[in-house]
């Protein structure tokens, strides 16, 4: 789980997953220039063993950063036991039965990227080449009813990406991703997609977002992702992104499907 500095929605959302029944281990990557307060490591540990019943023990974990970076999301975790990451931001929070529906489709396909946020990608055809593209938020995934990316603000991926990202992902990448504070989660879709050459999969479900700023809400947005899709593609030398049109729904939750 990313934090910063919002600790009244870091424990409604870590007391919220903590229930959910096949949770392993929480880790909440911490990046601030203060360590936790002893106030906030309290609550949270009493929480976290007031959810572990039935002989379930949910470990929790603060991965404790020096620099900055939203790099910092996909650092390897040395003592991870699951293969299975849930990467999930703060302010987001799903019923656990929607997290374990998504699990269950990604152990159906444990190399791929499968999340709630779906985006896309398409050729700029403005600039007359098939190298330079545009990067689309949710309404152009809505109006396409095509996709390309998963973002990793709520996303299952196989564990050993963290170590690709942090070692054998273009360090100019990395660079960019701190430099700009922003992007990160492309990364990690491109990386996935240069890896497999397989699009993500989407899976519907109903998100509740409890906080009310972020990155997302800043002027600009769409302009900046555009770039990062554009630098990034430049640095792989293609367009590693693979586009789809299908999502996973959970057939036993609605009438028509």
């Amino acid at each position: 789980m990313n934090t910063w500095k919002r600790y009244d929605l870091l424990k409604q959302s870590i007391k919220h997953y903590s229930s959910c029944p096949r949770l392993e281990s929480v880790h909440i990557v911490w990046s601030e220039p203060d360590p936790p307060s002893d106030n906030l490591l309290k609550f949270l540990h009493h929480v976290v063993k007031s959810k572990s019943k039935d002989g379930r023990y949910v470990k929790l974990r603060f991965d404790i950063n020096k620099e900055d970076s939203l790099n910092n999301r996909f650092k390897e975790i040395k003592d991870l036991e699951t293969d299975a990451v849930f990467s999930i931001d703060d302010d987001v929070i799903f019923p656990c039965s929607t997290v374990e529906f998504a699990f269950d489709v990604w152990q159906s396909a444990p190399d791929t990227m499968v999340g709630f946020v779906p985006r896309v990608h398409w050729v700029d055809s403005m600039e007359g080449n098939d190298n330079k593209f545009i990067y689309g938020g949710w309404w152009s995934v809505w109006w396409t009813g095509t996709y390309s990316m998963v973002l990793s603000k709520a996303a299952f991926f196989h564990k050993k990406y963290f170590n690709i990202y942090t070692n054998e992902m273009p360090s100019s990448i990395r660079e960019y991703v701190t430099k700009n504070r922003n992007c990160e989660d492309i990364a990690m879709s491109f990386l996935v997609a240069n890896a497999t050459g397989a699009p993500p999969i989407w899976v519907k479900g109903k998100i509740f977002e409890i906080g009310s700023t972020g990155i997302s809400s800043l002027g600009g947005h769409s302009e900046r992702r555009t770039e990062c899709v554009n630098r990034f593609a430049a640095v792989y030398g293609r367009m590693p992104l693979v586009s789809t049109s299908v999502k996973a729904v959970d057939s036993r939750n609605i009438w028509f499907w």
